[in-house]
């Protein structure tokens, strides 16, 4: 598997959840490789996975918006007879910086070139990083944050205001539109919350507060079962759902036949499924801030219940976030 953006922090919990399958993962990040993510390693797995056999561990230095590097890296996967099965795209910058154009050119040029270089040489298995911020929430602005309703899926509109969510609003066009030309190309984008070690480190974080948080509905992620996530995404052999709404335009409309794998574009909510708040109803939260925004019909928000519904992830890929 080839890990783009290995030296972020979910880049290392997903390296690490992968080794610890028995895959053979190759890192690939524009900055080098380091020492935290070995330490990690070592830690976990001992040295032995840095030894040229099945379940090892090796880096390349490149810059994914260099198209021929990014085909030439994939290309020569591990040397060899030993190819890529598997993509786990993460490489990206992770907010707007100045809500200039970096962020924005950055993304959306460097999930292209890996989505289709996977899609040329028949890497055929992609799970991408995309985020909860391709519906507008923590970097748009208030008066363009219209949600429609409680709990957020992935039918709900992305219309977003700024360069971070719009590169992934359309970093997941991208896949759709590939995975027509490339019909065995099968791509999750798996749409992230704040991964974080657990929920209390969010508690002690200095920026934390109920009123500052409200426009990220105060969700959070366990960081290893969001890797866990991508690993199912990866996994043909995961509990697969008949079929999806054709509603739901994250969905590329194909019928998801049920322990036979699927192919083409599907968007995955990845959050917890209680909000970060335990001492707030999150109704209370709702109506606080968000009175103006319906609930759907079967839903309850009462106790701790999260802002979004990740019920398609469950049905599709198996998971349900563990705390």
């Amino acid at each position: 598997v080839a890990v783009t953006g290995s030296n972020g922090s979910v880049g290392h919990r997903v390296v690490l959840y992968l080794l610890k399958q028995g895959c053979s993962v190759l890192g690939i990040d524009v900055t080098p490789l380091p020492n935290a993510l070995l330490d990690l390693i070592r830690k976990e797995l001992g040295t032995q996975v840095f030894e040229p056999a099945p379940g090892r561990f090796m880096f390349k230095q490149i810059d994914l918006r260099d198209w021929d590097a990014v085909l030439g890296c994939f290309k020569a996967g591990f040397g060899g007879q030993l190819q890529f099965d598997a993509v786990v795209h993460l490489g990206a910058i992770r907010d707007p910086g100045d809500y200039g154009v970096e962020t924005h050119n950055t993304n959306v040029v460097s999930s292209y070139n890996v989505l289709r270089a996977a899609a040329e040489l028949g890497i055929n298995r992609v799970a991408q990083a995309s985020s909860v911020n391709a519906v507008p929430l923590v970097y748009s602005e208030d008066k363009n944050m219209q949600l429609e309703y409680f709990p957020l899926d992935e039918a709900h509109h992305t219309r977003v205001d700024e360069p971070y969510g719009l590169s992934k609003a359309i970093c997941e066009l991208q896949a759709s539109s590939l995975c027509l030309r490339y019909p065995a190309l099968c791509i999750a984008s798996l749409r992230l919350h704040w991964s974080v070690p657990s929920i209390s480190f969010t508690q002690t974080n200095a920026l934390e507060s109920e009123d500052r948080s409200r426009k990220d509905l105060w969700g959070w992620i366990q960081e290893d079962e969001g890797a866990r996530a991508f690993w199912l995404a990866l996994n043909i052999s995961s509990p697969r759902h008949p079929s999806l709404s054709s509603s739901d335009p994250s969905s590329s409309g194909g019928q998801l036949a049920l322990g036979t794998g699927w192919t083409g574009h599907e968007a995955f909510f990845i959050v917890a499924p209680t909000t970060r708040r335990p001492e707030v109803d999150t109704k209370v939260l709702k109506e606080k801030y968000f009175p103006q925004v319906r609930v759907r019909e079967g839903f309850d928000l009462a106790g701790r219940k999260g802002f979004f519904d990740c019920g398609k992830a469950k049905r599709v890929l198996g998971w349900v976030h563990r705390e």
